[in-house]
């Protein structure tokens, strides 16, 4: 037998199409030809699998031709996931393994010179391709990868620590390869307490209000005003992720520059990137391309500190996200879609110096003039403040009420009103009123008669657009949830609309 076939797959964005690996050993001068659009790390699989069957015991053809095709050949092929299915191919098509054994499984991994198996990128994502699929093929992986991969219901998942071990499990004698088991969930982390910020009560009310309908937020404010206090203690109020959503987070987090720690798992990320980011930090790209920072929080909070200090560019990359809850990059040769459904919390001073409104609390003053602020201001465009649902002032605040004023109500007490209003939602329409549109908008934020009246007059006055209105009803319809209406009141569109006004043009 001089030919064999080995099941892999690609990473493509966040899915994982099917690779056939083909191995063909032919009489000729000795080459290794690797044929497939790959790239140069897995061209460079050529050296590792050599090195790897010699070092583990199994003879290389040296004297012959070997031909490896990695199929589709116009799919992309990137990282050492495919060493594995290859060393398997050579010595398949070699006659040590019978290539009939290797029809139910589909194998993934990087081979260090000695054979040791080392983790791969995107292994939640190739379980989750493999079981999407719906093919009848286990998944065999190194065992760090496969304790990710063992979390995806419904999938065989195998795990492996040296290329021998493979192998010996594919012989008629050989013992199965152990189950891979995922780790012990762990005791969700304790964030930082609502306790601890003094004061604020208005911020504190936004934040409850962002929190129980997934509303976006800009907190402005003096600094050491408690902004990135309040920003921090907003994961600490929202619901626990269900399954489906901890996977797609994990196959997200899998595919970044840091991997997926299995101690994260079912954890809502937090991402807070510098404002020195660029566009491409942000949204993603490169080539092959990569998830952002909007995407790597995908269903957590991405925190934006110093907004104005964020290029232009890369702030008004977040428009479309904002709006559809995904992003698609697109290159000369290739498109990736990846899902963006992020809760935005972002923090400014308002004004360069930071001190605007700040005197009577601090007794420091503002020297910015007034076309200065405005410029300052202006950073954040019209288009993308009609995006971000609420906009709260963060006062500073003064020194007695820092150091003798009582703690703040906790996360806990917080945490009680609002989760039955996140279980509500969920109930009502499926989701977060943030993410109310359309039909299901007029169909659960139903205004009394003077609200409705009310919202119309103060919209035609201040000139907002149709995008503006829509994003204060959600807000007052959150608060009538938390009012326990079913109805949402005047009371409810004036509060909500008190959120839209901190910035002018807003």
């Amino acid at each position: 037998m001089s030919y064999a076939v080995v099941a892999s797959r690609a990473l493509d964005g966040v899915q994982a199409p099917p690779v056939m690996v083909e191995v063909h050993l032919a009489n000729g001068l000795p080459s290794f030809t690797l044929v497939g659009l790959a790239d140069t790390e897995v061209k460079e699989a050529r050296e590792r699998v050599r090195a790897a069957l010699a070092q583990s015991g199994f003879e290389f053809p040296h004297n012959r031709r070997i031909t490896v095709n990695l199929a589709p050949a116009d799919l992309p092929k990137e990282s050492a996931r495919f060493d594995l299915p290859m060393a398997l191919g050579i010595l398949a098509a070699q006659g040590i393994i019978d290539p009939q054994r290797l029809t139910g499984w589909e194998f993934a991994g990087e081979l260090s010179l000695a054979g040791a198996l080392r983790p791969v990128t995107g292994a939640v994502a190739l379980a989750l391709g493999a079981r999407q699929a719906g093919v009848n093929r286990g998944l065999v992986l190194p065992a760090d990868s496969a304790v990710l991969a063992a979390r995806v219901p419904g999938l065989e998942v195998r795990s492996a620590t040296h290329l021998g071990e493979v192998v010996q499990s594919l012989l008629p004698q050989g013992e199965s390869l152990p189950l891979a088991q995922p780790t012990a969930p762990v005791q969700s982390r304790v964030g930082p307490d609502l306790a601890e910020v003094r004061g604020q009560a208005a911020a504190r009310r936004a934040l409850e209000i962002a929190a129980a309908g997934g509303h976006s937020l800009l907190l402005i404010g003096p600094p050491g005003s408690g902004k990135s206090m309040l920003a921090q203690r907003l994961p600490g109020l929202l619901p626990p992720m269900s399954d489906e959503e901890a996977l797609e987070s994990a196959a997200l987090q899998g595919l970044g520059a840091g991997g997926l720690d299995p101690t994260d798992w079912r954890t809502r990320p937090v991402r807070s990137p510098h404002h020195s980011a660029s566009s491409v930090a942000l949204v993603g790209g490169g080539s092959p391309p990569r998830p952002g920072e909007i995407s790597l929080a995908h269903g957590g909070v991405l925190f934006l500190d110093e907004l104005p200090e964020f290029a232009r560019s890369a702030l008004e990359a977040l428009r479309e996200p904002l709006e559809s809850g995904h992003v698609t990059i697109s290159r000369a040769a290739r498109q990736a879609r990846f899902p963006a459904r992020f809760q935005l919390v972002a923090a400014m001073n308002p004004c360069p110096c930071g001190w605007l409104g700040a005197q009577a609390a601090t007794g420091r003053a503002c020297r910015c003039a007034p076309d200065t602020v405005a410029r300052y201001q202006a950073r954040i465009s019209g288009p993308l403040l009609d995006r971000i649902d609420m906009q709260v002032e963060v006062p500073a605040t003064r020194p007695d009420e820092l150091l003798s004023g009582p703690a703040g109500e906790s996360t806990a007490a917080v945490v009680a009103r609002v989760r039955p209003v996140q279980e509500l939602q969920r109930t009502r329409q499926g989701g977060p009123n943030a993410t109310l549109a359309g039909d299901a908008l007029d169909l659960h934020a139903v205004l009394v008669p003077a609200a409705r009246q009310f919202l119309q007059n103060a919209a035609q006055q201040l000139g907002w657009s149709g995008r503006s209105i829509h994003r204060v009803l959600r807000v007052a319809r959150t608060i009538a949830d938390l009012a326990g209406r079913d109805w949402v009141d005047i009371a409810d569109v004036a509060e909500a609309m008190q959120y839209r006004r901190v910035i002018s043009g807003a």
